[in-house]
């Protein structure tokens, strides 16, 4: 969906409130695709900021279908993302702005004098992505050995990892062992 921003840029001090429905249904990333199960409209606040400058308030909440990342079971994932970002509009010169980098960060999501707010909501999301997604604080994860989810109960195996700085030390006795 696009929103024009040329009334907000033009006219100091306007405001402009927008509720917009998110048309994406899954998150693709190099982590993966994920399916989005449950989304409330994006609700954004434009408001005027000076000459060609326009403040991005508003929020969105996305639930995910992800897996845990020790021990694979399916876990949903609520992200409650908040916006507040500045933008410009396309007449500004980026010598105009404090960081010459602000042009071009807002091209990815900026046509013109519009705003795509799924591409705008696609980038919050990747910053806002979690570094790892737990079905619980205490997850065990899965053993190493045979598959088996360790919160479900313990498998019996042996996974005891001799400490390979102790190698040589191994090698000198197995050698000097008598059968």
């Amino acid at each position: 969906m696009l929103v024009n921003l040329s009334d907000v840029f033009a006219s100091e001090g306007k405001q402009v409130h927008v509720d917009a429905t998110l048309e994406m249904d899954s998150f693709k990333s190099k982590l993966g695709d994920f399916k989005i199960t449950s989304k409330t409209p994006v609700h954004l606040i434009f408001t005027n900021n000076g000459v060609g400058k326009a403040k991005i308030e508003g929020n969105v909440e996305l639930v995910f279908d992800t897996v845990c990342d020790r021990c694979l079971e399916e876990v949903p994932t609520t992200l409650a993302l908040e916006f507040d970002r500045e933008v410009a509009s396309p007449d500004t010169t980026p010598d105009s702005s404090e960081d010459g980098d602000d042009g071009e960060e807002d091209l990815d999501f900026m046509e013109g004098y519009q705003i795509n707010v799924e591409t705008f909501v696609y980038n919050e999301i990747l910053l806002n992505w979690p570094m790892k997604i737990l079905c619980k604080e205490t997850c065990e994860g899965i053993c190493k050995v045979c598959g088996k989810n360790l919160n479900e109960g313990d498998c019996g195996c042996d996974r005891f990892v001799p400490d390979p700085r102790m190698a040589a030390i191994k090698d000198i006795f197995n050698a000097n062992k008598e059968v």
